[in-house]
């Protein structure tokens, strides 16, 4: 079972990404804040659940949670100052639009870095421990597969609708044959003799 959060002396939110290994598409970012007796079995690691278990913690989240918001960063955002920062912008932007404003983040991963006056802990593996960071991961993976199926309907032949932008052989194959679109990141490496990067 998930601790709600990392401490209790503040007001917490917890954030998270989903994205950053794509070929294509923005990387989304998310920041939640639950209340303090808030508690859902179901709620794990986004990329550990179903994804028919993701969208109904989805709406579960967004129903319950004190405060949350999401973020896209656009690929060509991603293409000017690398994955990384993009990653932090989104979730210092996601942060930015909290009411009422947390008082301490608690943040998935090992690196951060933003312009926010606010405490902040870095904490790895942080979706699969505390309940606001792993909700987080799921309103970013969530929002994020809705935003590929939308463009997949645009550019059906990369497959996004299974692969979500993500460096499968059968996108990698796609991108040869048919080149890039407007939403692929120009920074990363296409080829198809890449080691295909998990999910």
């Amino acid at each position: 079972m998930l601790e709600n959060q990392y401490q209790y002396d503040l007001p917490e939110a917890g954030c998270d990404e989903a994205g950053r290994g794509c070929l294509a598409g923005p990387v989304f970012a998310a920041a939640v804040m639950l209340p303090p007796d808030f508690h859902d079995p179901l709620l794990n690691d986004s990329k550990q659940m179903t994804e028919r278990n993701r969208e109904k913690l989805r709406a579960v989240i967004e129903r319950e949670a004190v405060a949350w918001a999401v973020e896209a960063v656009s690929a060509a955002r991603i293409d000017e100052i690398n994955i990384l920062n993009a990653s932090f912008e989104g979730m210092s932007l996601a942060v930015a639009r909290l009411d009422p404003a947390p008082a301490f983040l608690a943040i998935d991963g090992n690196r951060f870095r933003t312009r926010l006056e606010i405490p902040w802990r870095c904490i790895v593996k942080g979706d699969g421990k505390y309940a606001d960071i792993a909700a987080a991961s799921v309103l970013a993976k969530t929002h994020r597969d809705e935003y590929m199926l939308c463009i997949a309907e645009e550019f059906p032949q990369y497959g996004w609708a299974k692969n979500k932008g993500y460096p499968t052989r059968e996108h990698r194959l796609a991108i040869r044959e048919h080149g890039l679109t407007p939403h692929h990141r120009l920074t990363f490496n296409h080829e198809i003799d890449q080691l295909e990067l998990p999910f």
